[in-house]
């Protein structure tokens, strides 16, 4: 089919205009329910673990339940989100996770409280993946930048207004409640991605492309073989790790460590998170400024990554030292704005170096390693303070994972190590 115009409009009324919007308004509201869920329980922590008995350890084995599950689970979606769809595959994901967050709030034991959270890792899964792909398919190289960075916002903007919204209803109606009204909003969610969105593919705007051969192999086994996705795997732990550390253990670390109230916690927390979303929507406007000015985009995400991992390391290394709250939150804030602004050409990043018919498998195989490595952060920090009853040690580890990370990017994830077909 012939390439169409913005002005032009398919079968079902819509203009492409009017396919981006929809698509992208509805990944930034699954994006902001998808980071409420995720970090619900790190605003319940102490209630959790004061109603239900359990150590800082056992809490962080349930951070890490959520974390493991969503990184093992980004397995199946290498090669099988492409096959499926994003309209199935993110409806599906939204729907599971949805149902995982409602039964939550009837949970009595650690052992079904572990296994809820593993599903609603398992359900939320496909959503960046799913993102990736969708952006890459409505949005030019040009504009795609900046409409990644407003996807990517959903997951700061949702960690920013979780604190104040999720503290007041956990205030007024219990912690439990709070699970289930978070899940119904899931629902609400998944009902309008499937009654709403549409993959390029499946509307008169598909654009009919010889992209040649499809390469006779698993698109894992393409991937794997590449020292570019190795770097970038090894290199996106470094920034998981920093976001799920602090996803995890802010509200704690408020508590414990600054000795904040429940209710003190819930606005002060929101401040970083805010700074990551500022974090985000800098990196989509700066590097769409630079890739309009001729820059390669590999040129200008990676140096983004690099250059947002280290001073995202030296922040949460100040952090480790500083003697005053208003000195902790500043740093943390900017270690989150910074490792958001290196994130968000992460997935920039992605989106350059592969071709299309490879982008949701690199997508996932990232976040699948990337996992694994942040996994660690929340039961690590959880058995470091039962046994420091600090967070000092935490904070280093933290830094130095970034700081690994950022010289993975800068060695291995060059773009001269990717070797794979592309379309012409």
């Amino acid at each position: 089919m012939a390439r169409m115009g913005e002005t032009a409009r398919a079968a079902d009324g819509r203009s492409l205009r009017g396919h981006q919007t929809i698509t992208l308004t509805l990944l930034f509201l699954a994006g902001v329910v998808n980071f409420l869920d995720r970090s619900s329980l790190s605003i319940a922590n102490t209630t959790v673990r004061a109603e239900m008995h359990l150590n800082a350890t056992q809490m962080g084995w349930l951070l890490s339940a959520f974390s493991l599950a969503y990184g093992v689970a980004q397995l199946p979606l290498i090669g099988l989100l492409d096959r499926v769809g994003t309209r199935k595959m993110l409806g599906g994901g939204l729907v599971l996770w949805s149902a995982a967050q409602m039964l939550t709030g009837f949970v009595r034991s650690f052992p079904a409280f572990t296994a809820l959270r593993i599903l609603l890792g398992v359900g939320e899964a496909p959503f960046y993946p799913s993102g990736v792909r969708s952006t890459r398919e409505w949005f030019t190289p040009r504009t795609r930048a900046r409409a990644t960075a407003v996807m990517s916002s959903s997951q700061t903007i949702g960690l920013a207004v979780a604190p104040p919204i999720l503290t007041w209803i956990m205030l007024s109606l219990g912690w439990r409640a709070m699970f289930v009204v978070l899940g119904v909003a899931g629902l609400v969610v998944a009902v309008a991605w499937f009654g709403l969105h549409r993959a390029r593919g499946e509307t008169e705007f598909c654009e009919e492309q010889p992209a040649g051969p499809i390469a006779p192999e698993p698109a894992w086994k393409a991937l794997i073989r590449q020292r570019t996705v190795w770097g970038m795997m090894l290199g996106w732990g470094g920034i998981n790790y920093t976001v799920w550390l602090y996803l995890a253990w802010l509200p704690g670390y408020l508590q414990e460590q600054r000795h904040l109230s429940l209710a003190k916690t819930g606005l002060v927390a929101s401040v970083p998170f805010l700074a990551g979303a500022l974090g985000m929507l800098s990196s989509g406007l700066l590097s769409d400024r630079w890739a309009n000015a001729g820059v390669a985009l590999t040129t200008v995400h990676r140096r983004n990554i690099v250059g947002g991992m280290v001073v995202s390391a030296l922040s949460t290394f100040l952090v480790a030292r500083s003697s005053t709250t208003v000195e902790a939150v500043a740093g943390i804030s900017m270690a989150i704005f910074c490792i958001h602004f290196a994130g968000t050409s992460g997935w920039g990043y992605v989106q350059a170096v592969s071709p299309m018919r490879y982008v949701a498998s690199l997508g996932a195989l990232q976040n699948f390693a990337s996992f694994m490595i942040a996994s660690v952060a929340p039961v690590l920090t959880g058995w470091l303070l039962d046994r420091t009853h600090s967070f000092t040690i935490a904070l280093g580890v933290c830094s130095a994972v970034a700081l690994m990370g950022a010289v993975s990017y800068a060695t291995l994830a060059a773009p001269g190590g990717m070797h794979l077909q592309t379309e012409p």
